[in-house]
């Protein structure tokens, strides 16, 4: 190799000042025009090719060898020709060369469904160029780049936080206060319109550093459009200062329009104008915090801690870090790190990575839901199948690939010990039968409760002993009186003894006599109505229903006292025996017996866990939950909707378990909600997601 000749760079080509590195070796940045690319250089390799011109293998190591501290070799010069070659800089004029460029645009070129489906995730549209409208415009904003609005800025936004705090309730109830359509279309025009001051931002900020920004338009996003400002000049800026304030200014300028809108809010009165300033000011602070200040994709997050750290192409490189140490745990390789780096740095880019990967999977699974409702259910699930494979499966593919290759260098030792009982176990997880029970919600009461209530409105004539908790079935516990009751019983014995006198006399009053029979049915009558108000009046005395314990009284309730219709006065319970009622999925009915053992343990531990066994399995699913305790309105586990009634319906088929024979055999005065464990046929994790799978896919297939 030491006699070959160098090929020839392209001519366009230019080689500008990098940042200085971390560990203070100079940097440079390789220009390719024509492409709009950047390549950052180490030192090395723009030692190299600054003396490129030199034109043989031999001189341009022996140059860099005398002229410099490195010591480069034929090794590193064909690292830096390899790079040369695999991005199309090495000016090729010979026939040869253009067929590889042919050959390598052709390979390049993707066509029809293959182009369509590499790029509807993701595809930009250029439509403005701003450069001269910046050039005009930016002197007037320049004010804006001055310590002196930066200390306004900050007393404004400390005032703003200020004055929000004493108004903190106002404020905290706005967010519930403006919802529905008239919200929605507030933040279809406001998020643009943030949108539009975080590009231009960025785009003022790099033109104030003497970038050139070509273009701004739109990228769509999984069809959802998303601005952009072509930023590629700022790898020109030799300070990482600048490149820093270039990738914050998107998202400052986002936080000054929220601040604006603040102030808005803050002085406006109440109206649509003033709620238009508070979607302003929360809708863009949180959006922008939540998505371009995120470090995990390639947002403005990433680059600025990209450039904070000192650390190009931070993605790739931690990802190789998370990789090399992965292997290590598993296979034990004793590979070298893949670059130099101190051993704290290793940990950030290993953490940075395994971070990384964990936001990028939740992200790519809602992506993959998000293609699947978007578009009918046909391409929905195909473009879900898709997602699930490029962005999840197939990274895991070539990952199992790469260890397939290096199985030779893998050998027995600690680590490949520790990986095969961890598989081992995973596996005995996934598919030994241990899963013995099924956990589900319940609720442990007395075996026999009734709520004793006043059946019309009246005043209270008799109440039992406060100090009585005790009773027994038949035991007086409030006597009613209602006046225009006893008023109507009065009237109706006085018309029935009318009737009775006349029904006894008519053989004898020729006026009765022609009657007929109409006094006798007139008496018949007047006893019915007499003998109906006489048993509504009887139940106005109110009775224990059983033997039991009054575990709730009404406490205004009081001789003399008022009460309405229907106002509860006791809770009688029989507290010598409980019950409890659980409920269970349609996939878990099959598996349970009665006479399983189960176990209650309650929300509040303190009380302590009941053991019982299944009594009665319902064979038809509930309509309605009969515990409001239950149910998800009231802060429960069962997922319900009300009805038109108010009454709570299950949303998916639940069935009710009755367990008795429980011990210890105690009631709570009040019905505890907590969770039912009963014993089942055991049945493996992984048969448990071949049968979810399998019902999803009924689902969703409408088979």
């Amino acid at each position: 190799m030491v006699n070959l000749s160098l090929p020839p760079l392209r001519q366009e080509l230019d080689l500008l000042a990098a940042p200085v590195a971390r560990d203070g070796s100079p940097g440079w940045t390789l220009h390719d025009p024509a492409n709009n690319r950047y390549y950052l250089l180490a030192w090395p390799a723009f030692e190299m090719l600054s003396r490129w011109h030199l034109g043989s293998v031999a001189v341009l190591l022996e140059s860099v060898n005398r002229e410099t501290t490195l010591e480069a070799t034929e090794s590193d010069l064909a690292e830096v020709l390899t790079f040369l070659q695999r991005n199309f800089l090495l000016d090729l004029p010979s026939a040869a060369g253009t067929d590889y460029l042919v050959a390598a645009a052709q390979a390049r070129k993707v066509r029809g469904a293959t182009w369509l489906l590499h790029n509807y995730l993701f595809f930009r549209v250029p439509l403005f160029r701003p450069q001269r409208f910046l050039d005009a415009t930016a002197p007037l904003i320049g004010w804006i780049y001055t310590r002196a609005f930066l200390l306004v800025v900050l007393v404004a936004a400390a005032l703003g936080l200020y004055f929000t705090s004493r108004q903190w309730d106002l404020f905290v109830h706005a967010f519930t206060s403006y919802r529905g359509g008239e919200a929605l279309f507030a933040l279809w025009c406001i998020i643009p319109l943030a949108k539009v001051f975080h590009e231009f931002g960025h785009a003022f900020t790099a033109h104030r550093f003497g970038c050139r920004i070509p273009a701004m338009g739109i990228a769509f996003v999984v069809m959802t459009p998303m601005l952009f400002t072509d930023t590629n000049e700022v790898w020109k800026l030799t300070s990482r200062r600048q490149r820093l304030a270039v990738g914050a200014a998107g998202v400052l300028a986002e936080f000054l329009l929220a601040l604006a809108a603040l102030w808005a809010w803050l002085l406006l009165p109440d109206g649509p104008w003033r709620g238009a300033a508070f979607m302003l000011a929360t809708t863009t602070l949180f959006m922008t915090l939540a998505l371009n200040a995120s470090p995990f994709m390639r947002f403005d997050g990433y680059f600025f801690l990209s450039d904070l750290l000192g650390i190009p192409n931070l993605h790739t490189r931690s990802f190789a870090f998370g990789r090399w140490w992965l292997r290590e745990r598993m296979f034990g390789l004793k590979d070298p790190p893949p670059e130099p780096a101190s051993r704290g740095r290793r940990y950030f880019l290993v953490a940075f990575a395994y971070a990384v990967w964990a936001y990028r999977f939740s992200v790519f699974i809602g992506i993959a839901l998000l293609v699947y409702h978007y578009f009918f259910k046909a391409l929905g699930i195909f473009l879900f199948g898709i997602e699930i494979g490029w962005f999840v499966l197939l990274p895991c593919y070539r990952e199992a690939a790469d260890w397939w290759k290096m199985r030779d260098r893998i050998s027995f030792n600690v680590s490949l010990l520790t990986t095969l009982l961890l598989v081992a176990g995973a596996i005995a997880l996934l598919v030994v039968p241990w899963q013995g029970d099924v956990a589900a919600p319940g609720i442990l009461m007395a075996a026999r409760e009734q709520q004793v209530a006043a059946p019309r409105a009246g005043m209270v004539l008799q109440d039992i002993d406060d100090a009585t908790t005790s009773v027994r079935r038949g035991e007086l516990l409030t006597r009613l009186q209602v006046p225009e009751l006893e008023a109507q019983i009065k009237r109706a014995g006085t018309s029935a003894a009318v009737s009775a006198w006349q029904a006894a006399r008519q053989s004898f009053d020729p006026k009765l006599l022609s009657q007929g029979m109409v006094p006798l049915r007139r008496y018949e009558e007047d006893r019915t109505e007499q003998a109906g108000l006489v048993s509504e009046r009887n139940r106005l005395t109110l009775q224990a229903p059983f033997d039991g314990t009054i575990v709730a009284r009404n406490d205004e309730a009081g001789p003399g006292v008022w009460l309405a219709a229907r106002e509860p006065l006791f809770l009688v319970a029989d507290t010598t025996r409980n019950r409890i009622d659980s409920y269970v999925g349609e996939r878990d009915l099959k598996r349970l017996q009665p006479g399983a053992r189960a176990r209650f343990l309650p929300d509040a531990s303190e009380f302590g866990s009941v053991s019982c066994t299944v009594a009665d399995i319902d064979q038809v699913n509930i309509t309605e939950v009969a515990d409001p305790m239950l149910a998800s309105a009231s802060g429960g586990p069962l997922a319900t909707r009300p009805d038109a009634r108010g009454v709570q319906i299950p949303l998916a088929p639940v069935f009710r378990v009755r367990l008795d024979n429980c011990a210890p055999r105690t009631v709570p005065l009040v019905p505890l909600r907590g969770v039912v464990h009963i014993e089942a046929q055991k049945q493996s994790v992984i048969g448990e997601i071949m049968r979810n799978a399998a019902a999803l896919l009924v689902r969703e297939s409408n088979l």
